[in-house]
């Protein structure tokens, strides 16, 4: 099921990945200093609370991959460039595209291992998928205070499942039927 008109797994991915690029969009435009600045919320900055995304993404579609690099994700460094941070998003928000595009209802019914600090724990590949694309918008959310405390107005990220009102720029993810 190739078409996010059909495919709502789809459509929540290509969703997500427009929504990730507009954001970074907005982004671009700060200065270095005030990416990495103190901000209010639940992380202190803009680049923090991206890079939160970011690795979270990186946890959950490997597991939806069945990668198993677990826990692992997070041994990293935070990526401290809003350019580079943006790239290696839309990495992952491919990779998590590329996943739904061709899912199967058996396959949304499978298990995946997620580790957890209590140990492993079993979750259906529908449920993680909805929890990826929830985890996202409510970070989102957050970056948007953020970005309001810098002083530059947030992006409109709801303007992409209708046909009415439909941003051009999220003809890239879903072309206008």
């Amino acid at each position: 099921m190739t078409d996010p008109a059909t495919n709502p797994w789809l459509a929540m991915a290509l969703n997500n990945a427009w929504a990730n690029a507009t954001l970074y969009t907005t982004v671009s435009k700060l200065t270095e200093e005030a990416f990495v600045a103190d901000r209010p919320g639940f992380f202190p900055s803009l680049c923090r609370t991206l890079n939160h995304i970011y690795e979270v993404d990186l946890y959950y579609v490997d597991a939806l991959e069945a990668g198993g690099l677990g826990r692992s994700v997070y041994q990293r460094d935070d990526i401290e460039t809003a350019g580079d941070l943006a790239r290696a998003q839309s990495d992952v928000d491919m990779r998590f595209a590329t996943f739904c595009r061709e899912i199967a209802p058996k396959r949304l019914a499978e298990q995946r291992v997620t580790e957890r600090t209590a140990g492993a724990t079993h979750e259906t590949v529908a449920a993680l998928i909805l929890h990826l694309v929830q985890h996202q918008v409510h970070h989102r959310g957050q970056a948007h205070v953020q970005l309001s405390d810098v002083g530059i107005e947030p992006p409109q990220l709801d303007d992409f499942y209708l046909e009415f009102g439909r941003v051009p720029s999220a003809q890239a993810y879903w072309p206008a039927t």
